[in-house]
């Protein structure tokens, strides 16, 4: 089977998966109601407008790890992983369509997530929302398009080495919600370049770290990268 049809095949495994979608439509609900949140507390010194409206993405993205680590991890149920394997015997194809059949939805959601949260954080910002440029709202909406769609990416190629959703939610969930604020306050060098730090450069309007907006998101796209490359690796080396 070439690329397309095995594209096609692992979208549709996606696309009829009601656990999938719901978690697509997690992302964007999570996002836009924790955006709210943010914008009705908008007070303090080091308050950035675009970083409100964006401040539910840290939420969101929880949603979109575990889309991409369920769409990863049902292969391993039930033999499924030998059912596609058989269909698509090239296994490098095989999980590069898979790759792909992540990331163009995330992509597409990620997009209109950004949309809509950039217009729910001004809306709840109310006049503090006013220094935003039309660039700078533009550059948090495709920003947040493609964070998200790298961060299922990693979640997806680390859940093709682990062989578990559970092993790599419980990895990623407690280090994005935890771990990384606690490396963040104890050593600012370091967070910048964790994969979740990096990436949300681009949803502030000022930034004095080592990074920019789009060096950041380079940054979160060599960990997906690594991610995506080990997953390949395993599938390629280990029985199905």
């Amino acid at each position: 089977m070439t690329f397309l049809p095995a594209l096609r095949s692992e979208s549709i495994k996606i696309r009829t998966l009601r656990s999938l979608v719901g978690g697509l439509c997690g992302v964007l609900l999570a996002t836009a109601f924790f955006s709210a949140l943010a914008g009705l507390d908008s007070e303090g010194e080091e308050f950035d407008p675009l970083f409100s409206a964006f401040f539910g993405v840290s939420f969101g993205q929880i949603a979109a790890i575990t889309f991409g680590a369920q769409a990863v991890s049902a292969e391993f149920q039930g033999g499924a992983l030998r059912v596609s394997l058989a269909a698509v015997p090239d296994r490098t194809r095989w999980f590069a369509a898979k790759a792909v059949a992540i990331a163009v939805p995330v992509l597409a959601v990620g997009l209109l997530t950004g949309a809509v949260s950039l217009a729910v954080g001004k809306a709840a910002l109310g006049s503090k929302a006013d220094g935003l440029t039309w660039g700078e709202g533009l550059r948090g909406v495709v920003g947040c398009g493609i964070y998200l769609t790298l961060m299922a990416l990693f979640a997806a190629g680390l859940t093709a080495v682990l062989r578990s959703g559970v092993a790599t939610l419980s990895i990623l969930i407690p280090f994005l919600l935890i771990v990384s604020f606690v490396v963040g306050s104890a050593s600012a060098g370091v967070a910048d370049f964790l994969p979740d730090k990096a990436g949300q450069v681009v949803f502030h309007q000022t930034w004095e770290g080592p990074l920019g907006a789009w060096t950041g998101l380079a940054v979160t796209a060599a960990w997906s990268t690594t991610a995506l490359a080990a997953g390949a690796w395993s599938i390629r080396r280990r029985d199905a």
